[in-house]
């Protein structure tokens, strides 16, 4: 029973730092854009061009016969 007077201040304490954490990410705009990942994991990527790097180039032979 003496455990309860510990656990009960723990829990409201825990509590009320979980609602402040809320608020100020609320207020920090992490919760604007919900969808917008979820959609970008689906898009197609082929339609973008990357930049070449000169690994990615074939290499030219130097001797040709």
């Amino acid at each position: 029973m003496d455990v309860i007077y510990v656990l009960i201040p723990f829990v409201l304490i825990f509590g009320f730092l979980v609602v402040v954490a809320f608020i100020w990410m609320a207020k920090k705009g992490f919760f604007d854009d919900m969808d917008g990942q979820a959609h970008r994991i689906l898009m197609d990527d082929d339609e973008f061009d990357r930049p070449v790097k000169k690994e990615d180039e074939p290499k030219e032979k130097s001797q040709q016969s």
